[in-house]
């Protein structure tokens, strides 16, 4: 937790209300998400019970398995799920954009990509267990099941496995989206509980966001987000209810079990669109667009290799595929911080107090200062700034402005509270820096040693030469009838 942060939770308890720790918003919210709350049966590590989806907040649909050991309930209820979400889904496709790449090379990407909303980490997760437990069955052979079953899978495994990767909003976490944008007065593992921090962040009227979190705790008054139900549920209501079934298994006995599920899942699908209220009262960061326009490029491409009857994901990855897995991972969050720290002066914030940059007043400037001699000479214009802030930075260090995009500056020298620079970067072409390219004495400016520089991909060997130390080059996949034998748990 940031020293800011820390401060922003003390300032919660004292007031009694949540504390933005942002000026913007920094996820993306499409305008017609897919709003996704799943549940599971208790004891197993995938068993869906319940789900209940849909992109209206007034007419969500309800799917249940009103016995989740029964085979063949589970994909029919995965075969229902497919019937929702595959549509929104391939909708995306059919409006696209001509695109060039940086070789110069046209492609089509899609104008728009679809948004998967979930109430938390474990939802994520839950995700991301269903889809591998769906992607490699079969229409035909042993074990069939809907054609649209597997197809479901791929979908369900790559949003888990986007819902990773920082920056992302494929699919979105509501209790990490909401913790990155408000402090509360309890503990990060307390935020983990979509009703308490939706209390904290906004109480219901006449009441304190303490009071609302204390009443979250009730699972009569607020049922588990998922996927994991209560107990008390379970053996209570849940339980005679799924015995029911089985002893009569009639529309009457499913009824009865989809009403039980229907009490857990609804307060948890309307504090779902209450969150989507909240973070889209927001003003959106500028760099947002820039990481839904990756989204959007990722969703095309994948998109391209189901229609080209590439394989399903396979179930871990090799030795090449994990570390490059990890390092985009490693980029990407370098980058994510860098931008988020760019676009919300509350988030550099943390960046000054720890030396990293610093925000001041230029206190002179000299726009046509240059170094070299005949053609080599080359444009340096000097700016010195004054800063109360507690700059760590040595001579040479290079730093970037979210001031100006493109600019750059490397620190001269540094006396006291003041602090030369000597522009490097983002002037124009010309002999004379562009109007505007030097910052001029009395403008206020921050500078920081965090880029979002491009960042090449780790050197790594192709998947057919991972050396014997690894495990040698990994086998292809050829489908085949234990495919559809895989337990689901």
């Amino acid at each position: 937790m940031s020293t800011l942060t820390a401060l922003a939770r003390l300032k919660a308890v004292r007031d009694g209300t949540a504390q933005r720790i942002t000026t913007v918003r920094h996820c993306h919210l499409a305008p017609r998400p897919m709003v996704f709350v799943p549940l599971q049966l208790a004891g197993e590590a995938l068993a869906p019970l319940a789900a209940m989806v849909g992109t209206d907040p007034d007419h969500p649909r309800l799917l249940v398995v009103p016995q989740p050991r029964n085979r063949d309930l589970r994909f029919a209820f995965a075969a229902e799920l497919a019937e929702v979400l595959l549509p929104y889904i391939e909708g995306f496709a059919k409006t696209t954009e001509t695109v060039e790449r940086k070789s110069g090379d046209p492609y089509e990407r899609c104008l728009d990509a679809p948004q998967i909303l979930v109430p938390n980490r474990a939802a994520a997760a839950f995700t991301g267990l269903l889809g591998r437990s769906t992607r490699f069955r079969r229409a035909d052979g042993p074990y069939p099941v809907h054609p649209s079953v597997p197809l479901l899978g791929r979908w369900l495994t790559y949003f888990a496995d986007r819902s990773r990767r920082p920056g992302s909003c494929l699919m979105t976490a509501m209790t990490e989206a909401l913790s990155a944008h408000w402090a509360t007065g309890q503990s990060a593992l307390e935020d983990a509980n979509l009703a308490a921090l939706v209390g904290w962040i906004d109480p219901p009227a006449g009441m304190d966001g303490r009071r609302a979190a204390e009443e979250a705790e009730d699972p009569l008054l607020w049922p588990p987000a998922g996927p994991a139900t209560d107990p008390g549920f379970d053996n209570e209501v849940l339980g005679p209810a799924v015995r029911a079934y089985e002893e009569a298994p009639t529309a009457r006995a499913v009824e009865r079990v989809a009403q039980a599920l229907r009490t857990q899942l609804e307060p948890t699908w309307r504090l779902m669109w209450r969150a989507v209220e909240l973070l889209r009262a927001l003003p959106e960061g500028s760099r947002v667009a820039g990481r839904w326009e990756t989204d959007r490029g990722s969703f095309t491409r994948f998109l391209e290799l189901i229609a080209e009857g590439g394989p399903p994901q396979a179930r871990r990855d090799g030795a090449v595929g994990a570390a490059a897995r990890l390092a985009a991972l490693e980029r990407a969050r370098a980058s994510y911080d860098v931008q988020r720290a760019y676009d919300d002066p509350l988030v550099m914030a943390e960046y000054r107090l720890t030396g990293e940059a610093f925000t001041g007043t230029v206190v002179s400037a000299d726009p046509e200062n240059t170094e070299g001699e005949g053609r080599s000479r080359k444009l340096r214009p000097l700016v010195t700034v004054r800063t109360a802030d507690p700059a760590r930075l040595t001579p040479g260090a290079v730093l970037g402005s979210p001031d100006r995009r493109g600019h750059a500056a490397e620190v001269v020298e540094i006396d006291g509270d003041e602090i030369t620079l000597k522009v490097t970067k983002g002037m124009g072409r010309g002999k004379v820096a562009a109007p505007g390219a030097v910052p001029e004495p009395g403008e206020r400016v921050t500078y920081t040693t965090l880029t979002d520089d491009f960042q090449s991909s780790a050197a790594l060997p192709e998947p057919e030469r991972t050396p014997w130390t690894h495990g040698g080059p990994p086998e292809e996949y050829v489908p085949d009838d234990d495919d559809a034998r895989e337990e689901w748990s």
